[in-house]
């Protein structure tokens, strides 16, 4: 049994970066669109409550790797986040494990708009998969 997640998130994140490619493209021509703001994702999610959920990928030295993200905003900050990892070799679980549990502290309190991560609890790759799920969210939070 395959899941369509890994798929459907990368189409979300194509269609995000398309989206924030428009708005710069539209800020060079120097009318009126060029006073929005280059990531009309990014502007939205200023303002977003509610609960969503994306699944990020990204590449290990074992393979590909994927996260699961749920993340709760309201008025634009981020209220409360629940990270499932899918880690295939006993490496990944213990990375994937070390940063879930230290993610909360990272996200919850900050602004959905800007939120990215880098390294959390030692976990230095698991994060690029959380911040591929959060452009998913900040774009279907638009």
């Amino acid at each position: 049994m395959t899941s369509r997640a890994p798929q459907l998130a990368r189409a979300a994140s194509a269609a995000a970066l398309a989206a924030a490619a428009v708005g710069a493209l539209a800020s060079c021509s120097g009318g009126a669109a060029a006073e929005q703001p280059a990531s009309s994702a990014a502007a939205a999610a200023a303002d977003a409550t509610g609960t969503w959920t994306a699944t990020g990928e990204y590449q290990t030295p074992g393979g590909q790797e994927s996260v699961t993200v749920t993340l709760t905003a309201k008025s634009g900050t981020v209220t409360a986040v629940k990270v499932t990892g899918s880690g295939d070799s006993p490496n990944s679980r213990q990375y994937q494990a070390a940063f879930i549990s230290g993610i909360s502290a990272e996200v919850v309190g900050k602004p959905l708009a800007t939120l990215d991560v880098g390294a959390v609890s030692g976990s230095s790759l698991t994060g690029q998969g959380f911040d591929a799920a959060v452009d998913t969210i900040r774009a279907d939070a638009a």
